[in-house]
């Protein structure tokens, strides 16, 4: 039986996807005592390709940009999943920090970045509040409009 997180991923309408095998000498997640750190996910979505690819303030829209990191913070879950077998283990989103991929000068990246916080919100209520960093890099792998990773205290 479904779980009150997973209940309430299916209200919204989403479905963990399978998540990414690592492209690179490192492990999705690392679980010690009562933290979880997820590494980087990238913009993928449910059918396997990027949500956004390519640069903020370029060819890629602060909407679509807002996607791509939603994008993201589901692919966090999925692999918070493998991890804890059971989302309702998670006690507190901690952190989540994100990458945007961003042409000189773009400086809305905090807007791109609420499309993964507020999926947080929207999951975990309360516990989805979280301290936050936001980054704009030049370049992201495979030209991903976002990445984001996030840190999860658990029972």
């Amino acid at each position: 039986m479904a779980g009150t997180i997973e209940s309430k991923l299916a209200q919204l309408g989403i479905s963990l996807p399978t998540p990414a095998s690592p492209i690179a000498n490192y492990v999705p997640f690392v679980r010690t005592g009562n933290m979880l750190v997820i590494s980087g996910q990238l913009c993928f979505g449910a059918d396997g390709k990027l949500a956004a690819k390519g640069q903020l303030g370029g060819s890629v829209s602060i909407e679509d940009g807002a996607k791509a990191a939603r994008a993201c913070a589901i692919n966090l879950l999925a692999q918070a999943k493998v991890a804890l077998g059971d989302l309702d283990k998670v006690a507190r989103v901690v952190r989540l920090g994100g990458f945007i991929n961003s042409a000189s000068g773009f400086a809305d990246g905090p807007k791109v970045m609420n499309g993964a916080s507020d999926l947080m919100v929207e999951v975990f209520g309360d516990r989805g509040g979280h301290a936050r960093t936001t980054v704009g890099v030049s370049a992201l792998p495979l030209e991903a409009a976002v990445e984001v990773e996030g840190l999860f205290e658990v029972g």
